[in-house]
C-alpha cells in the first residue's frame, strides 16, 4: 500500500499544505481497493465482453443478472486490469450498496430508465458529494472538503438509475496547467495508457474516462471537453464520443476551464449506448441559466434516432483543410467517405478550415476564464485552497510531486490576467465565438449541408514525459477546434485504424442538431462496423 501523509511548511501565501508521500513521482497517488459483495455471484459469466446497455438490460429483466453482480464484475475487472491502463483513480465504495437498492426497486416493478444498475465511470473533475474525492489530478485538492453535492450531471445519473462507479484519471487541471503537458498524466494518478497500446498517448484530457470504456472497465464513463478532451480521446481509444452543444448538459459541479466552452458528454463503445447516456444527462438546471432552453425544457429521447437509413439522401461536407497531413489516415478516410456515397448520402469538399486569429483569440478567453471560473470553484467548494494563486504555490512548494515533468506555465499566464469586466477579454471572446460560428454556420447552409465530416484525430503518439505532447508529429490532425469554440455539437466514431492505432471520425452541425448527428453517426457505425475491441 502506498501510503500519504501531511505535513504544514510555512510560504509566502501562509501555511500551505505540504504532500509528503513515500511514493516517487511516477506513482499514482492513489491506490484501488477491490471491493466485495456480501453475495456470490455465480452470474457474472453471463455478462458478455463489451456488453452494451441493451444486452444488460435484457440479462436483468430476465433475471439471469443483477445490478449488483455487474457492479462486482466490473469491480474485479478494475482490480485484475488496471495496473496495466492506469485509467481508474478511485472506485466508488458505496457502489455495491447502490447496487442492491437498486435490485430492489427492480424487484418491486419500478425501472427508472435504460440506464437503471448500469455502471458509469466519472472524469476526476466532476462533484460527487460522497466518500470519493474530485481532484482534477491535482494533490492539492485531494484533503479538500468533499463538495456540498453532486454535480448537476451526476444527480441526473443517479436519478436514471445509474452506478456511479468511480472516478477516471484525467489530464492534470483538464490539460490546462502545461504547456509541456503529457496527456492523460497526473500528479494525483500518474499515466494513463492507450486502450490498444501502452506506448501511445491516450489524448487527453478525458484520457481515463476513453481508456475505460476501450478495455471493458464500465459501461459508460462521462468526459467534459472545453477543446477535444472528449473527441481526442475518444478517437485514439475506438469508442464514441460526444461533445454536445454548449447549454444542453448543465456545467454547475464540474471543476472548470472555460465557461463559454466547458461541456461534459459521453463516452460509450456504441452510438446507441451514447444516446442514451446523453438523454439522462440533459436537464435544465437552475444553477446554470444557459441550460434553460427548448431543449432541456423538455428533453428528447435521443435512442429515437438511432435509425438505419438514415444516411440517405444527406448532404454531408468534407473538411478537406485537414487531409494531406498524413497519407494513411487520408487513405482511411476516403474508405469512409465511400461508405457515406455508397448510404445514399451526397458528399461534397468544402472550403472549411481552421483560423488563427480565431485561435489565438480563445486562448485568451481560455485563460480568463480559468482564474475566474476556478477562484470561483474554490471558494464556493471551501477549504485550504481559495484561488488560482494559491494552488500555483502549492505546486512550487510541493514541486517535486506535482512538477516532476512539467510546470505550469499556463496557470502563470491566467494567473496574470484581469478580471472579466476587462475590453480585452469581451473582445477576444466576441471574435472568437463569432468567427468560429460563422465558419460554421456559412459552411452549412452555403451548400445546405446536414453535416460536416472530418478525420477526428490522427492517430496517437509515444509518449513522451520528457518531451510531453510536444513530441507530437507536426502532420497530427484534430478537427475539434470549430465545434469546440463555437459550442456546436460534434461526435466521433471508430473509423478504424492506422498501424494499429484507432483514428475516429467526426460529424458536427449546428447547435442542438445532436438528434440530427445521432442518427448520422448511428448508420456510419452500422455500415462501417470498424471498432475492434481492446478488451483483455
Amino acid at each position: 500500500m502506498r501510503c500519504i501523509t501531511t505535513g504544514l511548511r510555512l510560504a509566502t501565501l501562509g501555511a500551505l499544505m505540504v504532500l509528503v508521500a513515500c511514493q516517487d513521482s511516477q506513482t499514482p497517488a492513489t491506490e484501488i481497493e477491490m471491493l466485495q459483495s456480501n453475495t456470490a455471484s455465480p452470474a457474472l459469466n453471463t455478462v458478455p465482453p463489451d456488453p452494451t446497455v441493451n444486452d444488460l438490460q435484457d440479462l436483468m429483466r430476465t433475471g439471469r443478472l443483477s445490478a449488483e453482480q455487474l457492479v462486482q464484475h466490473y469491480l474485479d475487472r478494475i482490480a485484475r486490469l488496471d495496473a496495466d491502463y492506469n485509467a481508474v483513480v478511485e472506485v466508488n465504495p458505496d457502489a455495491l450498496r447502490i447496487a442492491r437498492e437498486l435490485d430492489q426497486e427492480r424487484a418491486s416493478g419500478r425501472e427508472r430508465s435504460a440506464l437503471h444498475g448500469i455502471p458509469v465511470l466519472l472524469k476526476d473533475n466532476i462533484d460527487t458529494a460522497d466518500q470519493m474525492k474530485t481532484t482534477a489530478g491535482s494533490l492539492a485538492l485531494l484533503h479538500m472538503p468533499t463538495p456540498a453535492s453532486d454535480a448537476f450531471v451526476v444527480q441526473r445519473l443517479r436519478d436514471a438509475g445509474a452506478v456511479i462507479l468511480g472516478k477516471t484519471n484525467l489530464s492534470e487541471w483538464a490539460n490546462f496547467r502545461s504547456t509541456e503537458s503529457s496527456s492523460g498524466w497526473s500528479a494525483r494518478g500518474g499515466q494513463t495508457r492507450n486502450a490498444y497500446s501502452a506506448a501511445h498517448t491516450p489524448c487527453g484530457s478525458s484520457s481515463g474516462s476513453a481508456v475505460a470504456v476501450a478495455a471493458d472497465l464500465t459501461v459508460i464513463a462521462v468526459g467534459t471537453e472545453t477543446n477535444g478532451s472528449i473527441i481526442c480521446p475518444a478517437s485514439n481509444n475506438s469508442v464514441v464520443g460526444i461533445k454536445p452543444t454548449l447549454g444542453l448538459i448543465s456545467r454547475s459541479g464540474i471543476i472548470p476551464i472555460a465557461i463559454s466552452q466547458d461541456t461534459a458528454g459521453p463516452m460509450t463503445r456504441t452510438v446507441a449506448d451514447a444516446a442514451l447516456s446523453l438523454g439522462a444527462m440533459v436537464g435544465a438546471d437552475p444553477s446554470d441559466a444557459i441550460t434553460d432552453n427548448d431543449q432541456t425544457r423538455s428533453t428528447l429521447d435521443y435512442s429515437d434516432y438511432l435509425l438505419d437509413g438514415s444516411l440517405t439522401g444527406k448532404r454531408i461536407g468534407v473538411m478537406r483543410s485537414l487531409f494531406g497531413r498524413n497519407p494513411q489516415v487520408d487513405a482511411l478516410m476516403e474508405a469512409q467517405l465511400d461508405i457515406l456515397r455508397e448510404a445514399g448520402a451526397t458528399v461534397v469538399d468544402i472550403p472549411l478550415g481552421g483560423n488563427n486569429e480565431m485561435s489565438a483569440a480563445s486562448y485568451q478567453v481560455l485563460l480568463y476564464e480559468f482564474k475566474d471560473g476556478l477562484n470561483r470553484y474554490l471558494q464556493s467548494r471551501g477549504g485550504f485552497y481559495q484561488s488560482l494563486e494559491h494552488i500555483i504555490r502549492f505546486n512550487e512548494v510541493n514541486e517535486r510531486l506535482q512538477m516532476p515533468w512539467f510546470g505550469q506555465e499556463i496557470f502563470l499566464q491566467a494567473q496574470a490576467k484581469g478580471n472579466l469586466d476587462e475590453p480585452a477579454y469581451h473582445n477576444a471572446l466576441r471574435l472568437a465565438k463569432n468567427t468560429a460560428q460563422e465558419l460554421l454556420n456559412e459552411a452549412l447552409s452555403a451548400d445546405n449541408l446536414d453535416a460536416i465530416v472530418a478525420p477526428s484525430n490522427g492517430p496517437g503518439w509515444l509518449i513522451d514525459l520528457e518531451n510531453g505532447d510536444n513530441g507530437a508529429s507536426v502532420n497530427y490532425v484534430s478537427s475539434s477546434g470549430l465545434a469546440a469554440i463555437s459550442g456546436y455539437p460534434s461526435i466521433t466514431v471508430p473509423a478504424g485504424y492506422v498501424n494499429g492505432q484507432p483514428v475516429g471520425i467526426s460529424f458536427m452541425g449546428q447547435a442542438f442538431s445532436e438528434p440530427l448527428l445521432i442518427s448520422i453517426a448511428h448508420d456510419y457505425e452500422r455500415l462501417s462496423a470498424a471498432r475492434e475491441s481492446a478488451r483483455r
